[in-house]
C-alpha cells in the first residue's frame, strides 16, 4: 500500500517505523524545524529525522489550509493517509484524496479526551486506563468515526511520560492492523454526548494545591511530568515537585505542612499525607529527597 504519513513529535515515530517495514512510505509530512533549547538551535522534528535516516521525501509545509499540499500529493499518489500528532488541521481536499482516506491514531480511548494532551490529562485525571483509536478523519477535531481502539492499565506510580512511550508502541499496533483490515472494518460514528477535551498543557496547570486530596495531587504529578512539571513554592522559592508517592497517613497538620524523616519529606494534604521522592529548586538540581535534606533544611509550610 502507497502511503503518505503525517506527524511531528517522538509519539509519531514508532508508527512510521512500522510502516516502513510493512509498506511503502512515499512521502512525509512533518512540521517546520523549530529553535530550541539554551542556544535557541533550530533542530528538526523527530518524524524528520526517521523519515530521513530511510531516505523517504520530507515536506515541511508552514501550512496545509490553502493548498500547498495538494501539487505533492498529486504527485505521491498515496492509497491512504496517515496521521500521528501531525500539528496541523487538515482540510477536505485532504481528506478525500486518497482512495481510502485519512486515518489518524490518536493516544485516546474515543471520544474521551479529543484534543492536545489526551495522555497527559488522562494522568491527571485519575484514568485507570488509556489507549490509543484509530479514526477516519473529518474536519473536526478527532471527531472522526472510529475503526481500531487498543487499551492499556495506566501503572498507580506511571508518568505522563512513561505512559506517551508506551502508547507510541501501541499507535504502531493499532495502525498495523487497521490497514491489514481496511476493507472489513465497519467504522463506529462517536457519542458527542460522552467526548471530553484534553486542553494543551501550560504553566498555569503547575501550582499544586495542597488542600486537595493526595491522590489528586499524585495524578497531577504524574500527569505533568516530564513537562511542565508540577511545582511549589517554600519561603518564596520555587520548587519542581518531579515524582511523589501516596501514603496511608492521615495528615494531621494543615495542608502544606512538611514533615521530614530519616530522608523523606511528607507533605500534608487534604486528606493523607503524600511523600515527595524527587524536587528541584529554582535554578538548583533534581534531586532525591534524602540528597536534597543533606544539605538543606525544610521547616515550615509549602505554599
Amino acid at each position: 500500500m502507497r502511503i503518505v504519513y503525517m506527524g511531528t513529535p517522538d509519539f509519531a515515530v514508532p508508527t512510521l517505523e512500522r510502516l516502513i517495514e510493512k509498506h511503502e512510505v512515499v512521502g512525509v509530512f512533518t512540521q517546520p524545524d523549530k529553535p530550541k533549547g539554551r542556544h535557541m538551535t533550530l533542530t528538526p522534528p523527530d518524524v524528520k529525522v526517521c523519515a530521513e535516516a530511510h531516505n523517504i521525501p520530507v515536506f515541511q509545509p508552514e501550512s496545509v489550509k490553502h493548498g500547498e499540499a495538494m501539487p505533492i500529493l498529486n504527485d505521491l499518489k498515496p492509497d491512504v493517509i496517515v496521521v500521528a500528532a501531525y500539528g496541523q488541521i487538515l482540510k477536505n481536499d485532504i481528506l478525500e484524496f486518497p482512495k481510502y482516506g485519512c486515518i489518524n491514531a490518536h493516544g485516546s480511548i474515543l471520544p474521551k479526551y479529543r484534543g492536545a494532551a489526551p495522555i497527559q490529562r488522562a494522568v491527571i485525571d485519575g484514568e485507570k486506563e488509556a489507549g490509543v483509536t484509530s479514526m477516519l478523519m473529518g474536519e473536526g477535531l478527532d471527531t472522526g468515526d472510529m475503526l481500531i481502539t487498543k487499551k492499556v492499565t495506566i501503572g498507580e506510580n506511571e508518568t505522563a511520560g512513561e505512559l506517551f512511550d508506551r502508547l507510541a508502541n501501541l499507535a504502531a499496533d493499532v495502525i498495523e492492523e487497521t490497514l491489514e483490515n481496511i476493507t472489513e472494518i465497519t467504522p463506529i460514528p462517536q457519542n458527542d454526548a460522552e467526548s471530553s477535551y484534553a486542553k494543551m498543557l501550560s504553566k498555569e496547570d503547575c501550582p499544586i494545591d495542597w488542600t486537595r486530596t493526595a491522590q489528586q495531587i499524585h495524578d497531577q504529578v504524574r500527569g505533568l511530568n516530564p513537562w511542565p512539571t508540577a511545582s511549589t513554592i517554600y519561603n518564596s522559592v520555587i520548587f519542581k515537585v518531579h515524582s511523589t508517592l501516596l501514603t496511608q497517613n492521615k495528615s494531621k497538620n494543615k495542608p502544606g505542612t512538611i514533615t521530614t524523616d530519616k530522608g523523606r519529606i511528607f507533605v500534608a494534604t487534604g486528606d493523607n499525607d503524600i511523600e515527595i521522592i524527587e524536587l528541584q529548586p529554582q535554578g538548583g538540581k533534581r534531586m532525591d529527597a534524602k540528597s536534597y535534606l543533606l544539605g538543606h533544611t525544610l521547616e515550615g509550610d509549602f505554599e
